[in-house]
């Protein structure tokens, strides 16, 4: 629907209420809430479920890695399986017992934005449509041509039966790669998306708000707040995810639908000549998951999910594996982001530094060829530098830093260098990365949440974003809050 990517929320608007963290799930790690039912050991809660027929399910999503093939499973109570997430990129919900089997042929492949999903169930209603409602942003979707059975009346939706326990996320192969944020179950309740959410009455967007409604005996509210205990429910029922598989304190992120930081676009992890960039943790790793084909290298790369066309905006990065001399990271013009590298080293207007012995920011222009733009003072490279960028374009300017000091153009005292030539072929300018060396792997940090071990935890100006380094007066994390504020775009 395209009225779902026109008030899609990217975290851009002043809501009124605001989420302060989410929680980053890489299925690359199998990471994973769960929660044990009263069959099991360990159980938390074994009172009597409100409703077996009647539930909701509402949670804010957003997707780091997509899957054009298969299941990427949001939440799941394992018994019977009763499940929400997606197949093929397309929604999916699953009740076996209660018959429920809903896929639906649009995508869900906006990357950029966060989802305010919401799966109601009643069973007992005698109009099959109405025993699941699905809300998207606010809007019911019942566009489900692949596979539409709203299930057959009065059955349970196995949320609770014996030996059931919850997930969000599942497994390695089938777990929903993203930020997870506000999820609610509510045990007894078939509810409209309006209990959690609303529309902005300036920009239309759909924003969160504050749930006052009750929970019923098996509901919980899971707001990802304390990284001690990040399953923590805060309904007032108890009912805590009490493991956390794979995953760590570390998971907690300040991504928010009420703040939304920038990261790597999966759509925009383009193909090399042997390989493609791999996009994982939260859409801030990048790793050449070269192929071979005969080459032990190629070149890949990637492009990030918000260009902007004014502010002064700062985010950092750090090698973590790979050849020195092959890593080019800095901008490029957003007009000519594809998913294939050779169109962008041909073709796309851009500017990156290069690492190496003899470190060189290089230039690309329209039909041109890479070319020295500047050569820069050398250093010793090693893994454990962390490098950043200040992009000023307000001024048309560009600064790279290594552990917190601006790098010099070589025999000079230069720190900054100018990008007029790129913006003049094309602005918007978004962040871009390029390697050719195989195995190359970088770890990214735009503010809302990194790989980088963090040791100062610095922030901008206006509170946001978690750096190891502060960022130069003036320069802001790019996220919405500050995309709001300064301008750019969003």
């Amino acid at each position: 629907m395209e009225v779902l990517q026109r008030t899609a929320n990217r975290g851009s608007i002043s809501t009124g209420y605001d989420i302060d963290n989410s929680l980053k799930i890489e299925a690359d790690n199998a990471e994973r809430l769960q929660r044990v039912y009263s069959g099991q050991s360990g159980s938390v809660n074994s009172s009597t479920p409100t409703s077996t027929k009647i539930a909701t399910i509402s949670f804010w999503l957003k997707r780091t890695e997509l899957q054009p093939s298969g299941n990427h499973l949001v939440f799941l109570a394992d018994a019977n399986f009763t499940w929400v997430g997606f197949n093929n990129d397309g929604l999916y919900i699953l009740g076996s017992t209660a018959g429920i089997n809903l896929r639906s042929n649009g995508k869900f492949r906006d990357t950029s934005a966060w989802y305010h999903i919401v799966v109601a169930f009643d069973t007992t209603q005698s109009t099959a449509s109405n025993r699941v409602k699905v809300y998207v942003n606010g809007e019911q979707w019942t566009e489900f041509g692949v596979s539409e059975n709203y299930g057959t009346q009065n059955n349970d939706i196995d949320l609770y039966d014996t030996n059931t326990s919850h997930y969000l996320g599942w497994s390695d192969a089938q777990s929903q790669s993203g930020y997870y944020a506000e999820f609610y179950l509510i045990d007894g309740q078939q509810l409209a998306p309006t209990e959690f959410g609303e529309t902005d009455s300036d920009s239309g967007i759909w924003k969160p708000k504050a749930y006052g409604g009750t929970f019923g005996n098996q509901g919980y509210h899971l707001d990802f707040e304390d990284s001690s205990d990040l399953g923590k429910d805060v309904s007032g029922n108890g009912n805590n995810f009490t493991a956390h598989y794979g995953g760590s304190a570390a998971d907690q992120a300040t991504d928010t639908p009420t703040n939304n930081f920038a990261h790597w676009n999966p759509l925009m992890a383009y193909d090399g000549d042997e390989g493609r960039a791999e996009i994982t943790e939260g859409g801030t790793t990048l790793t050449n998951s070269n192929t071979g084909n005969g080459s032990s290298n190629g070149w890949y790369g990637g492009a990030g999910t918000i260009p902007v066309t004014s502010g002064k905006w700062y985010w950092e990065y750090q090698p973590f594996a790979g050849t020195f001399g092959y890593r080019g990271v800095g901008i490029m013009g957003a007009d000519y982001v594809t998913d294939d590298i050779d169109d962008i080293r041909d073709y796309g207007p851009n500017l990156y530094l290069r690492d190496g012995a003899t470190p060189k920011i290089y230039q690309h222009l329209q039909s041109g060829t890479n070319t020295v733009y500047k050569t820069m003072t050398s250093w010793t490279s090693n893994n454990s530098d962390i490098f950043a960028i200040a992009l000023n374009m307000d001024d048309e300017e560009i600064t790279f830093y290594r552990n917190g000091t601006a790098i010099t153009e070589n025999g000079t005292s230069n720190t900054t260098f100018s990008i007029s030539s790129v913006i003049a072929q094309s602005s918007p300018i978004i962040f871009h990365y390029q390697s050719y060396a195989n195995g190359t792997g970088i770890y990214f940090n735009f503010g809302g949440y990194t790989e980088i071990s963090i040791s100062s935890a610095a922030s901008d100006a206006n509170g946001y974003g978690t750096f190891e380094y502060a960022p130069p007066s003036g320069y802001y994390a790019l996220c919405g809050k500050n995309l709001a504020e300064y301008g750019g775009t969003a």
